[in-house]
């Protein structure tokens, strides 16, 4: 599967730098696919916005605004906290009632200059580049851990097929973020339980902060866990592999239920000094 993928990624890389129309081309195309998709799906997406905050909380978490990222610009990080304070209010307070389905790119829209968006850091065809609103997917990605921590289901995610970076402060299992491209590649959370939930998010000087709160009382907790974790080598290339895990706990500590949501396997591309590759 690996040398498949790779295949396929050199393929169309190439295909962007012989042909780049054809590059934006595929976006419009794709774009268009998913407005029709929406359009004949009868989905119902979140709307409802809440100032009053709900009374049980699920899962609160931060992640930090400024990352030692090297090669990059700090510049990139400033604007995206430009970026998240824009987007902040068309997602703080969002109800997502029993039957709807939360949306990213249906909150956030398409974020263009004229919004006020600035360039960012972006992950794109393996590669960091800058764009328009980049930045977002840290944003996305507090939303996915958010409801990892829940009975929501994850009905779109997508993750990304590198590892750029080593880990700097982080907080939580690699592999439990998510990817997001207007439009197409999209984070959905689908609500098929019987209550209503509410995401609640800040910025502070230093970190995102979000929470999630439903509107009743709950009848379990749920706990992320990473599995298999592991580096390897194949072909002289580095590859980082896990599992993501959720788990269902009784009131009593004891565990209801085990699913896996995530298998992650991701290309390093960063230099490895030190790693145990069993």
């Amino acid at each position: 599967m690996i040398k498949v993928g790779e295949t396929m990624l050199a393929w169309k890389a190439w295909l962007g730098r012989m042909f780049p129309f054809l590059y934006h081309v595929r976006i419009w195309q794709l774009q268009m696919a998913r407005r029709w998709r929406d359009s004949r799906a009868g989905l119902r997406f979140a709307s409802l916005q809440s100032e009053a905050r709900y009374p049980y909380l699920c899962k609160k978490h931060k992640s930090v605004l400024r990352r030692r990222l090297a090669g990059t610009d700090p510049q990139l990080q400033e604007n995206k906290i430009v970026n998240l304070r824009l987007s902040l209010p068309l997602v703080h307070g969002i109800v997502i009632r029993p039957g709807e389905t939360f949306s990213f790119w249906n909150r956030i829209g398409k974020v263009t200059a004229a919004r006020g968006f600035l360039d960012g850091l972006v992950l794109s065809r393996g590669e960091v580049t800058s764009g328009t609103g980049g930045g977002l997917c840290q944003l996305a990605n507090m939303l996915f851990w958010l409801a990892l921590h829940s009975p929501l289901t994850i009905a779109e995610r997508h993750h990304h097929s590198f590892d750029m970076f080593p880990d700097d402060r982080r907080t939580v299992p690699f592999g439990s973020g998510t990817s997001v491209f207007y439009n197409y590649v999209d984070l959905r959370i689908y609500n098929g339980t019987n209550t209503s939930y509410q995401i609640q998010l800040q910025l502070t000087d230093d970190f995102l902060v979000g929470e999630l709160y439903r509107e009743t009382l709950p009848e379990a907790s749920y706990r992320v866990e990473e599995r298999g974790h592991r580096f390897f080598e194949t072909k002289g290339r580095w590859y980082r592999q896990n599992e993501i895990w959720r788990l269902t706990v009784q009131p009593s500590g004891s565990i209801m239920k085990e699913e896996k949501i995530i298998d992650n396997l991701a290309e390093v591309k960063y230099a490895l000094r030190a790693v145990n590759s069993e």
